[in-house]
């Protein structure tokens, strides 16, 4: 059985969806983990990390349905008919 991280490495290749959704998931990542390594948050940045995070977390969801996608179809070309 393939693993989710196979397809995943599989996607990075021919998924241009799936480059672009990790590619701004690493870019939201490094915005975030810069802005956290500041002790004290201001309310804007407060906000602003909220932002990041459900930015951050839309692209992780929309990547998981995409090798969801990917499986489901993978499986169902290789059931006989």
């Amino acid at each position: 059985m393939v693993t989710d991280d196979q397809i995943a490495d599989g996607l990075r290749t021919s998924n241009q969806e799936y480059q672009e959704l990790e590619e701004s998931h690493h870019r939201l990542d490094a915005e975030l983990q810069q802005l956290l390594k500041h002790h004290v948050l201001t309310p804007q940045e407060e906000l602003l990390k909220k932002h990041l995070q459900k930015e951050k977390l839309g692209k992780k969801d929309r990547m998981a349905a995409l090798i969801r996608e990917h499986r489901t179809s993978s499986e169902q070309a290789a059931i006989p008919s």
